[in-house]
């Protein structure tokens, strides 16, 4: 039976948990292979450690510094307060988020088909989230949702409390900011469609005016608090940097926004375009609007994965959501394959999550962690003896309890060319600060991720070839990560 009000979706509490309780047990069998891993992925172990920090008093943007929104960071630091410093922390509480959306997911697909086809979204949902990226704890694991929830409060303009909805879908969004400053299109649509059908009900454009302005203004408070708290402590031009100026300092990748991932992108692609010939060839779609409604959205996805400069590959997670819903026409189990299209999509996309491989790939990556720590832990502390981090696992700093150098935390911030005039300082001059102290280990890479600074490069291989000597090396997701001890390092650092 659909529903046209996703609210319908659970027949009573017992059903509410059945539900919730099965996404559940799905999503931890899918992210299970991560739970735990130090190194699961790249950008989170930032996350984390800024999050951890905050726990102990720090400032981001101030003393650890990233342009992530500070809400961002305040979700690692709840994760932390929560379940202790350990990654297994931030995992789990990202786990309940990959859940949330499912269930959003599974709301919003009652709109055009029944239970079951909707339980199967909810389970697509949790599958390409893992494949696209936010398996552990990628930024898009916890804005998606937010942009469910919006779309849940929007989708209906008739609703009899409409203007209500849409007021908390806006402070939703304005929450969603707070995480990834890139969801401003997915947000502006959801506006401008609570608009047009406030209009189709004959407002005034006075009136129309005056909730686009309160639109606006929810939209903008989370951001606005935050960045008044700085400014009451002084530290407002930190603020504004990092949010507002390094984004536009940092040079674009020679790739672009659109040449590579394009095999990567094929489920989607397929999904979409087989979900769209369903719908106007066949006429599957129930409800036309609420079609209409997820196509437009998906338009709106795609402008939050081109937004930046350059492109990653798991910034088309943004797009699996709207993807889902615009492939239930193809998926609903009352064309004339049943239930056969939704299995076979389950089961073709959990095959690329390539379960087996990604088991064996993290347990060597655990392994080589842990070598890396036994070698470096002995040699670093908490206040003089600090590692290094040119390029390699930002995780390695939290696993050693070594103190940290420099507030440019991440290795890409001071070896990637292209962040060479996004950080408010030349690169190279906060390189030399960090060699004179000097550090007691230096961890490199023999394979960057990014194109790298070459002047930075050569200063750092210099040194470490003079003044250290490689004491251990691991071989951790085909890179080979390397432990430059300093010669007398220890003993001189007293």
């Amino acid at each position: 039976m659909k529903s046209s009000d996703p609210q319908a979706g659970f027949r009573s509490r017992a059903d509410a948990f059945s539900v919730v309780l099965l996404l559940t047990v799905c999503a931890l069998v899918i992210r299970l292979p991560f739970l735990g891993d130090a190194n699961a992925d790249i950008d989170e172990q930032l996350y984390s450690l800024i999050g951890n920090a905050m726990l102990d008093g720090k400032l981001p943007f101030v003393d650890l510094w990233d342009r992530k929104p500070f809400g961002l960071f305040l979700l690692y630091a709840l994760a932390h307060a929560i379940g202790g410093p350990s990654p297994l922390a931030y995992q789990l509480f990202a786990t309940g988020f990959a859940v949330l959306g499912a269930v959003l997911a599974r709301h919003l697909a009652l709109t055009l088909v029944d239970r079951t086809v909707a339980m199967g979204a909810g389970v697509l949902y949790l599958i390409l989230m893992a494949l696209y990226g936010p398996h552990s704890g990628q930024t898009e694991i916890f804005h998606v949702p937010a942009m469910l929830a919006m779309a849940i409060l929007v989708r209906d303009p008739g609703h009899p409390h409409a203007i209500r909805r849409a007021l908390a879908a806006m402070l939703i969004g304005g929450l969603a900011l707070q995480i990834k400053y890139t969801v401003v299109p997915q947000c502006a649509f959801f506006g401008l469609w609570a608009l047009w059908g406030q209009y189709g009900r004959d407002r005034s454009l006075v009136r129309l005016a005056g909730l686009a302005a309160a639109f606006a203004a929810l939209g903008l408070l989370p951001t606005a608090l935050v960045g008044l708290s700085y400014l009451a402590i002084g530290e407002w031009d930190a603020f504004w940097f990092a949010n507002f100026v390094s984004f536009f300092d940092r040079l674009p990748s020679p790739a672009g926004r659109f040449s590579a991932h394009w095999l990567y992108q094929l489920p989607l692609v397929a999904l979409a375009g087989l979900g769209a010939y369903a719908a106007l060839r066949m006429g599957i779609p129930t409800d036309k609007r609420a079609y209409a409604f997820y196509a437009a959205w998906l338009l709106a996805s795609l402008a939050t994965v081109f937004l930046p400069s350059t492109v990653y590959a798991y910034y088309y997670a943004a797009l699996v959501p709207a993807t889902i819903l615009l492939a239930l026409p193809f998926l609903d189990r009352s064309g004339p394959l049943r239930l056969a299209p939704m299995l076979v999509a389950i089961a073709i996309c959990f095959s690329l999550l390539y379960y087996g491989t990604r088991v064996d790939a993290t347990q060597r990556s655990r392994a080589g962690m842990a070598q890396l720590v036994a070698t470096i832990s002995p040699l670093v502390d908490d206040r003089r003896r600090c590692l290094w981090i040119f390029d390699g696992p930002t995780a390695l700093y939290r696993e050693t309890g070594s103190c940290l150098p420099t507030r440019f935390i991440y290795p890409d911030h001071l070896n990637n060319a292209l962040e060479r005039d996004a950080l408010g300082i030349r690169q190279i001059d906060e390189v030399r600060r960090i060699l004179a102290q000097p550090p007691a280990v230096i961890v490199t890479a023999d394979i960057p991720f990014t194109t790298q600074n070459e002047e930075v490069k050569a200063l750092v291989m210099r040194t470490v070839t003079r003044d250290y000597e490689r004491r251990s090396q691991a071989r951790i997701h085909a890179r080979t990560i390397s432990v430059w001890v300093l010669r007398d390092g220890p003993a001189q650092a007293d």
